[in-house]
């Protein structure tokens, strides 16, 4: 396979953001050892969240250098899903506004994590629209 299929995330407290994914997933985990947890997405891909504290751990980076993205298929969709996240808790640091690919918001998982709900990227969208 020559395609992305496992996103990883690095975390302090591998059981914390289990129960914040589970929430936000509304699945349980495929696997969950002490310093793993791997949830199978419906896409194919899987979210693994690895303990930073994990003794075969190593990481030269430092930061916060991307984002996971939830894709939705309208406006309504990612209002009603920030307002959804927003009831479980989960904190927003970018409200929903306009961006240049339309609507969106960005939440944060317990380690700071961006999490970036949008409409899919397609040319055929005005790309001027307000909110």
């Amino acid at each position: 396979m020559n395609h992305p299929n496992l996103f990883l995330l690095y975390v302090q407290d591998p059981q914390k953001s289990r129960v914040f994914y589970e929430d936000l997933l509304g699945i349980p985990p495929e696997a969950a050892f002490p310093n793993y947890v791997s949830f199978s997405l419906k896409s194919g891909v899987a979210l693994g969240l690895w303990s930073t504290s994990a003794q075969d751990f190593q990481s030269g980076g430092s930061g916060h250098r991307s984002e996971v993205a939830f894709l939705a298929e309208t406006h309504a969709q990612v209002e009603a899903l920030q307002q959804q996240w927003i009831d479980l808790g989960v904190v927003v640091e970018q409200p929903l506004h306009h961006a240049a690919f339309g609507p969106t918001f960005v939440a944060l998982d317990p380690d700071g994590h961006r999490l970036r709900v949008c409409l899919p990227d397609r040319a055929d969208r005005p790309s001027d629209q307000t909110l």
